[in-house]
Order: structure tokens, then sequence, then C-alpha cells
């Protein structure tokens, strides 16, 4: 390794220019990857991965946001539940390759080199890190579809960060190191994103399938749990030798680190803070109603849901006092596409609203309407004539 600093401190002080050496080293790597995948598409180089990487940050930071400023966000429903089906059989497809090129049994827990013979396995992996390339670049799409939505709180820096680097992991894989112990990583993430993608196809398909998502936090805990996995594991090819690559092995156990460390804080920020849940991360195209009719904010006789849901037509903890909503309960106030129906106050509690009030933000599932109408004063006081004024009603545009 002091003979290698050397040869660097050497370079850099040497009279070549950047692109001398650039062309240097690039030689040396060519010396030591993998003879067989000379020629194939996009691994001559990494230079189209780059710029791959560089036009999607580009665009999902930059360029996106500004082209939907002033556009409403896209009704890509259909889209999105194909998406995710596709990403599910695409990593069964890898989870299963995974296991019959290797895995299955013939290779070690605790140290696997490279098999880089022609032998069928060996090719059938060589061929499964390929494709596994492709499906990091397919996962552009998930940020993508943030940005067509309008989703910017999506994409947060652990989405960005996570998206850019996996596809120059997998390009080192196929270029270098296409099989052997690194590939343990790579089939716990198949298994978890067979998981993940099904629940975000789950939430894709419509509101009726929110009781079926109550695992949403538990998708946070495989994510750890998976990294935990690679990190013992990769300590595993430092402790033994078998001819993998230590160097590989000690960048795993750092790569594990770094996202365990990130993982952990969004855990504590989305599930331990104040009760809030948001989706895990990576999560493009949940369902997005408030969990039983919660009601974030209620202020000026505006009824303002969770993501825009009241759920079974109840609000809880929300009696109407002084053009206000606080503490107490709408009875048979049933909520149909954003309507409340009827419009009597009595025994001081409303009693089948009429279109009363209701701002809510855009759903994903839901056709709602709102209404500018404000609760008047002293009308909910408990007379049993008070009513709840109407108002005209502006109908929003069904997003997906």
């Amino acid at each position: 390794m002091s003979g290698f600093v050397k040869i660097a401190i050497d370079d850099y002080y040497s009279d070549s220019n950047w692109t001398t050496i650039i062309n240097k080293y690039w030689m040396l790597a060519e010396r030591v990857s993998d003879p067989r995948v000379q020629g194939w598409f996009l691994f001559d180089t990494p230079l189209p991965t780059l710029a791959m990487v560089v036009a999607y940050l580009s665009f999902v930071m930059v360029a996106g946001p500004l082209w939907m400023a002033n556009k409403k966000p896209f009704r890509i429903q259909n889209t999105l539940v194909a998406y995710n089906a596709g990403q599910v059989l695409l990593s069964l497809y890898m989870f299963y390759e995974h296991l019959a090129s290797g895995w299955w049994g013939d290779y070690s827990l605790a140290c696997q080199p490279v098999d880089y013979s022609d032998s069928e396995k060996a090719r059938r992996m060589l061929h499964l890190c390929w494709v596994y390339y492709f499906s990091k670049l397919s996962e552009f799409a998930d940020t993508i579809f943030f940005v067509l939505r309008k989703k910017k709180s999506q994409i947060t820096w652990l989405h960005l960060y996570h998206h850019s680097l996996t596809p120059f992991e997998a390009w080192l894989l196929v270029k270098f190191i296409a099989g052997g112990h690194g590939t343990f990583s790579n089939i716990v993430n198949n298994l978890v994103h067979v998981i993940m993608y099904s629940y975000y196809m789950m939430a894709a398909m419509g509101p009726q399938y929110q009781k079926y998502l109550w695992w949403k936090k538990h998708l946070t805990t495989l994510q750890l749990i998976q990294f935990f996995m690679v990190l013992f594991h990769s300590i595993s090819a430092v402790v033994y030798d078998c001819g993998y690559p230590k160097l590989i092995a000690s960048g795993l156990i750092l790569h594990s680190m770094i996202f365990i460390v990130l993982f952990t804080n969004f855990y504590i920020q989305a599930y331990k803070k104040d009760g809030a849940k948001p989706a895990a991360v990576n999560n493009n195209n949940r369902g997005e109603s408030a969990s039983n009719g919660e009601v974030k904010a209620m202020a000026n006789g505006h009824i303002t849901t969770c993501n825009g849901h009241l759920a079974n037509g109840h609000m809880s903890n929300g009696h109407v006092s002084n053009g206000h909503v606080s503490n107490g309960h709408v009875s048979n106030g049933h909520v149909s596409n954003g309507h409340m129906a009827n419009d009597h106050v009595a025994n001081g509690m409303p009693h089948r609203l009429t279109k009363a009030n209701l701002h809510a933000p855009p759903n994903d599932d839901t056709v709602y309407h709102e209404a500018n109408a404000h609760l008047r004063k002293g009308h909910a006081n408990g007379h049993a004539n008070g009513h709840v004024p109407n108002s005209n009603v502006t109908e929003k545009e069904k997003v997906q």
C-alpha cells in the first residue's frame, strides 16, 4: 500500500497532465477487471454511468421542479401500479437467480471468492450482476414519479444519496467482482425489494387497500436489518481469507455503516418524534390518507386532515365552538367524495354537515370538494336550530 501511495504522490507532483494520469490508472484498472465483460454495453468506461447519474440529479433537483412549477400533478395511478408490479417481478427473478447461481448451497457464508471461470454457474452469476446493474438504473423512476406528482417532501437527501450511489456500486460489481462474497448484499436487497415494492403497488391501487397497509413502519426496520446482515457478513470476509478482495469487503463494511446511521436517523425522525408517521424511504406511490380520519389542523371553521382523508365520516376530537373545531366529534356525518350531507346542528354538535368548510390537500386516491364558507360564530352553541352556511364548491382534480 505504501508503494501505491508513493506512486500516487509522484504522479501528483509530476509534469504529466491529468488526462495522462487518469489514462494511466484506467489502464491499471483494466488489467484487474473481469475480461469476460470486455465490450459489454456501458462497461468499457464508467463515464456513461456517471452521465446518467448527473442527468438524473439535474432533472429531479432542478429541471423537473422548474418544469412542473406551473403544472398540475400528473395523474399516473395505472403507471405506478404497473411500475411497482414490474419491480416486484424483477426482484423475484433476481432473488431466484442468486440462489440458483451459488447461494442455494454452493457459496460459503464465511468467505466466498469470485469465480472468473467460464463455467455455466459463473456465467449465470455474471449475467445476473449485469441485470442487477440495470435494475438500479430503473429505480431512477422512483424519484422521477415524485417530481411528476409534485411530491417534493419525498425527495430527501437520503433518497438521492441512495439512488445516486447504487448504480456505481453495481457497475463496479460487474466490472471487477461479478460473483462471490459481495453478491450476498444483492440477494438480501432483492428480497427486501419484493416486500417493499409490493407495499407500494398496493398503496397505489387505491384507498380500499389502506386497511392492508398497517405494516408501513416495518419497512424501515426491514431495511435496517438488511444493512446489519451485510455488515456482519462483510466483516466475515475480512476475518477469513478466501481470496475475496479485502478492500472490497472493507468498502461494504463502510457502506453498511453509513446506511445504518442514515436509516436509524430516518426511523427516529419518522416514528419516534411526536408520533409522526411518514412513509418509508424510497416510498413512491403510497396511499397518503390519514389513518382513522385523524384531524391535523382545525381553525377558523376549516377542517384540514392529514393528507386529505376523513375515514368513515367520523372526526375524532372535534366539537364546534365559536367557529373552531375542538374537543368533540361529528356524529352521523358520513363523508362521500369530500361532501358532508345536510346541514343541521343539534345540541351543540354538528349533526350531518353540508359541504362545511372541508379544506383538504390533494389525495392520491380521492376526488374531493372544498367550500369556502366558515362556521358562523355562535351557531354551534347548543341551539337546535343552528345551521352551517352553504357555499360554492370547487372540484379539485384527482391526483395520482
